[in-house]
């Protein structure tokens, strides 16, 4: 049974069209992360699943229930989710059991059983005996704990997470990412969790869904859309994927292709025609060798123990190519090795 269903969701607000169309659905116990560039829609859909808007269109089903449709609003505290804002928004003036057990004590659940809750929620997320802390002498990474509990203590269907990690430093995100990963396995709990961080995205989710401009691009599993992208939107979301024109020149799995006046090997579609066409190369596809397609050292950047290197095609001098290599290339003149890369559907816009 899916944990959420949605049919042909749509939102507007005045004349701007939000959001376009939404399919999808989640399963029971799936962690599923809605990524894309700021504006795209991906927090206006979480919201509309919370019930904190109205969709303008379409059906939204929590297992089999209906909380929004036609002529239909389930409000957010009759639908059993539960939600992480960025900003946590938790309560200053109380402390951290006052904060976990707040929704139980508003549903009056009696005085031991909820503490028993707050106690069970906090030892899920690793803060036993913070009880009595004051939230506001907590660090970041713990008072996005303390919203995690807050939620887990109502015991909801399903979890929604709105950039939760946004306001962290570097440090305190990676440890979160592994404080979210060892949380989805400890509850089970179905999950969306919406960011613009596609690291994030690729570490913690069992499917990831692009957005763009209010629609729904592709969903799939990370690795499927790291090799597989829809759309040039796709593959330079994902990974920064290099969107450079080919021709192909023979069909199969690995279609033959010209590129850059050079003959090589690209995974592809199947039933592509001959023809003009373009390829995703991510930057290991990619390195100094000794055959290859002509092109002009543009800068090379040291990062760490290697170099990320930048080229122009002799045959595009405006495209600028990147990739990383073990050590600083020799002169300007290089022949460039291309070790796979993917062709995009005929479909798909390279723009």
């Amino acid at each position: 049974m899916a944990a959420l269903t949605l049919e042909g969701v749509g939102f507007a607000a005045g004349s701007s069209r939000i959001l376009q169309k939404i399919d999808l659905s989640l399963a029971e116990g799936e962690f599923l992360a809605l990524v894309g560039p700021s504006g795209c829609g991906k927090s206006s859909l979480l919201r509309l699943i919370a019930g904190f808007e109205r969709a303008t269109v379409g059906q939204i089903r929590l297992e089999e229930r209906v909380v929004s449709g036609p002529g239909l609003h389930l409000d957010p505290e009759d639908r059993e989710i539960g939600m992480v804002f960025q900003s946590y928004a938790l309560w200053p003036h109380m402390d951290v059991a006052g904060n976990v057990g707040y929704g139980l004590k508003v549903r009056r659940m009696p005085t031991a059983q909820r503490n028993t809750r707050v106690a069970e929620a906090l030892a899920t997320v690793g803060l036993s005996g913070f009880e009595g802390r004051r939230v506001q002498n907590l660090s970041g990474g713990q008072r996005q704990r303390v919203a995690l509990a807050r939620c887990l203590a109502m015991k909801p269907r399903l979890l929604l997470l709105d950039e939760p990690l946004a306001n962290l430093d570097a440090h305190l995100r990676e440890a979160m990412v592994e404080e979210f990963r060892r949380l989805h396995r400890a509850t089970g709990v179905s999950i969306v969790y919406v960011t613009h961080d596609q690291a994030e995205a690729m570490a913690l989710a069992d499917r990831i869904a692009v957005m763009s401009a209010g629609k729904l691009l592709q969903i799939g599993a990370p690795q499927q859309l790291w090799r597989e992208p829809a759309d040039a939107t796709v593959a330079r979301f994902l990974g920064r994927g290099q969107i450079v024109p080919v021709e192909l020149t023979g069909a199969g799995p690995r279609a033959r292709a010209r590129l850059f006046g050079h003959e090589v090997s690209l995974r592809a579609p199947t039933g592509l025609a001959r023809g003009a066409a373009f390829a995703c190369l991510r930057r290991r596809d990619i390195a100094p060798g000794a055959e290859g397609f002509a092109a002009q050292v543009i800068d090379c950047r040291q990062l760490g123990d290697r170099y990320q290197l930048t080229v122009s095609p002799d045959a595009a001098p405006e495209l600028h190519l990147h990739c990383e290599v073990d050590s600083a290339p020799e002169g300007s003149d290089l022949r460039m090795a291309v070790s796979d890369g993917w062709v995009l559907p005929p479909e798909a816009a390279a723009v």
